[in-house]
């Protein structure tokens, strides 16, 4: 030992109390680990003897906690029990209902929802449509539910207010106590004096669109011919569709005209169909040669083809 604390104090040049500091220090680390070591060797017997009473009582509270738990799931779905699906109109379901054909709650809130702000659903594909409606729980409704596969051309309340004995029937009314709501039928109009409130009435067209419609409509001087409609930027050719339905141009309405022996090059090139350079030939060539004689005579100008005097003949007077 004398010769480890001699070698230590010449090897780290300690002082004697350091030496010992340091053989304590040494002492103390190796006691700590073994410490772990000997505390369960000493309690190894007892953890033996215990193990089989310890693992069968671990065993009986997973079984019972394996029981509990079907029935905490049972009862969470047992709320609103499902029911087998049979034919049904989906404007006569409440939320009750809803839910037992396996809809949550939030969803059949929504189905009402768009009921009361839009109106009833008029074919099944319009339930579809519905937002959030998982497209695996509308095809298997699709079967089941007894509204027209598809849309109808024309709709409205169906209701006859006299019965067989000559006395006005009772209006009908819905779940909620109330009369149902009439259908809105759209009826044409003339798309030359429409504003953006009647275009907006057209699915599809909003205050942005509508607007577009008529500033075109405008730089034209009217459209003559439904089929200008589709020359409107960004309009969807189902939106172009629409407007042919719900729309039409009288047949004695005259747009208005261009006066092509007076317009000057600025005034001409504010029609949609006009572009500078037309507009800059148009007005040398009048001048070149003197008034246009006819509007036919404009094919003359080389920059004028064909197509575009087609598309100018109905707006052009001398």
């Amino acid at each position: 030992m004398k010769r480890i604390r001699r070698w230590i104090r010449r090897y780290f040049s300690f002082s004697q109390g350091e030496v010992n500091g340091f053989l304590w220090l040494i002492g103390i680390m190796v006691l700590l680990t073994a410490a772990p070591f000997l505390f369960y060797a000493s309690r190894a017997p007892a953890l033996t003897g215990s193990s089989a009473s310890d693992r069968q009582i671990l065993d009986s509270l997973v079984a019972q906690l394996e029981a509990v738990q079907p029935e905490r799931g049972n009862k969470r779905a047992g709320s609103l029990p499902t029911v087998a699906l049979r034919p049904f109109n989906p404007n006569d379901l409440t939320v009750a209902e809803w839910q037992a054909f396996g809809l949550p709650k939030y969803l059949a809130l929504r189905v009402l929802n768009y009921r009361n702000k839009v109106g009833d659903f008029r074919y099944k594909a319009e339930l579809g449509r519905l937002y959030g409606l998982p497209d695996s729980v509308f095809q298997r409704l699709y079967p089941y539910i007894q509204l027209p596969e598809e849309r109808p051309k024309a709709y409205s309340r169906r209701y006859n207010p006299i019965t067989n004995n000559g006395l006005p029937a009772p209006e009908p009314r819905g779940n909620n106590g109330r009369p149902p709501r009439e259908k809105f039928i759209l009826a044409p109009f003339n798309v030359n004096t429409a504003d953006t409130t009647q275009l907006k009435q057209i699915r599809g067209i909003g205050s942005k669109l509508s607007a577009r419609i008529i500033k075109y409509r405008d730089g034209l001087g009217g459209f003559h011919s439904i089929a200008q409609l589709q020359e409107v930027y960004g309009l969807q050719p189902e939106i172009v569709d629409s407007l042919r339905k719900y729309t039409f141009v009288p047949d004695a309405y005259t747009p208005q005209q261009l006066y092509i022996n007076t317009a000057t090059a600025d005034e001409l090139k504010l029609h949609p169909y006009i572009s500078s350079n037309v507009a800059r030939a148009l007005v040398a060539y009048r001048e070149q040669h003197g008034d246009y004689k006819e509007p036919e005579d404009i094919k003359q100008v080389r920059l004028v083809t064909p197509e575009l005097f087609e598309k100018l003949k109905p707006y052009l007077q001398l």
